[in-house]
């Protein structure tokens, strides 16, 4: 029985309400809040119980909240709560090759950046075209397609990121292909912008003077994944190069190594950038009072080595320590900057995580993390000494299927 003209009419104004919301907007995508879950029924499902199983709806919204007490050199300096992470995540298929992702975070500035024109609070804006079993393509707001485990996982299970991860300004519009070469290995090529708004957005102290702006300042990517042993080992690989200004452009080489099997958890991430002006910031920062000008540092180079190991003692239980050794310089004299390593640092964690609902999104949590930070007799001389720093924390993450 064919359903009437009101109900055609009623879904046909659903579906382009949808469609709307996925053109606000993203493929070698991180992993959502929630993966949606056949024992969840979307939003549509529920609406229209007949409707194609092609179109769904879910909405995830995930928080954390923790007290902190930070710590500097053993010393406290302040303890209070804080709710650091709000995030809300549309996701869904408006047929069977078309998908899209949604995501916001309440935490990050909400005024439109200059060159993409969304704000970086909207971290995916995506839409997926599953053009064949082989090849999907993806156009919208989206990460970076690095590699890394660290940077790809689900970021309810990371408590502190690393400061190269931290500092990847890693959600941009752009454009993606991925290409599956066999059942267990993936080809993702990637074309993205490799800043949301103007150069003095983007860079500490904005673009040096002298500099010609970058005409096409986007980031071509080339990521392999590769899944062995039973997808117990994991690759994640990649290459990426994009220009910053004219003459000044940025190299990333990224590697994820993972054990992934039972209770245990692994990781080696060793992830490398050159960059003709300093993305990050942290080399640029370390000029002091005694710098009357600070520029934009040039010619910088970052390093980091991450480990992590987490292990599930108990359905309801799960243990980790990870520990993170980043190194920060210069690697051509430029301005006030010599030639040379600037920083070293050296940083640990430890966390207990409870579940007090198997099968659940809710996890309470207790953690420390230490941080060392040696600085170079060239960076002593421009900002002086950098004390150590300790954070303890307990709290609670919690990821909602609203519906």
């Amino acid at each position: 029985m064919r359903p009437n003209a009101n109900i055609v009419m009623k879904r046909k104004i659903l579906l382009y309400i949808m469609l709307c919301f996925s053109a606000l907007g993203y493929a070698q995508e991180q992993q959502p809040l929630i993966a949606p879950d056949d024992s969840i029924r979307s939003l549509l499902g529920r609406i229209f119980p007949n409707a194609d199983p092609n179109l769904s709806s879910h909405m995830n919204l995930q928080f954390c909240t923790a007290g902190m007490a930070n710590f500097t050199e053993g010393k406290l300096d302040d303890a209070a709560f804080n709710l650091y992470r709000v995030k809300l995540e549309i996701l869904g298929s408006f047929s069977e090759d078309f998908s899209y992702h949604f995501r916001q975070s309440f935490n990050k500035y909400s005024n439109p950046h200059s060159l993409d024109n969304l704000s970086s609070s909207i971290e995916y804006a995506v839409v997926n075209w599953k053009m064949n079993n082989r090849f999907t393509l993806s156009a919208g707001k989206q990460d970076w397609a690095l590699g890394g485990y660290e940077y790809y996982v689900n970021a309810i299970k990371v408590r502190e990121y690393s400061e190269f991860n931290d500092y990847v300004p890693c959600y941009q519009a752009g454009l993606t292909g991925r290409l599956n070469l066999s059942p267990t290995q993936e080809l993702v090529l990637q074309v993205a912008n490799l800043r949301g708004g103007s150069d003095e957005d983007t860079y500490l102290y904005g673009r040096p003077e002298g500099l010609e702006k970058a005409k096409v300042p986007v980031l071509s990517t080339l990521n392999w994944n590769g899944f062995f042993a039973d997808n117990a080992v994991q690759l994640r690989y990649a290459a990426s190069w994009g220009q910053q200004a004219k003459g000044r452009n940025i190299c990333y080489l990224t590697a994820g190594n993972i054990y992934e099997k039972g209770p245990v958890v692994a990781y080696l991430d060793l992830m490398y950038s050159r960059e003709g002006l300093d993305s990050k910031g942290i080399v640029s920062s370390l000029q002091g009072d005694a710098i009357g000008n600070p520029v934009t540092a040039q010619y910088v180079d970052y390093f980091s080595v991450i480990a992590n190991f987490d292990y599930r003692i108990h359905p309801n239980w799960n243990v980790y320590v990870k520990g993170a050794y980043e190194t920060s310089g210069v690697y051509k004299a430029n301005g006030p900057f010599e030639e040379g390593k600037y920083r070293t640092a050296w940083s640990g964690q430890a966390c207990v995580e409870y579940f007090p609902m198997r099968n659940s999104e809710l996890l309470i949590f207790a953690h420390f993390l230490y941080k060392k930070y040696d600085l170079t007799e060239r960076a002593k001389a421009m900002v002086g000494d950098s004390p150590d720093k300790q954070r303890f924390s307990i709290g609670l993450v919690y990821s909602i299927p609203v519906f």
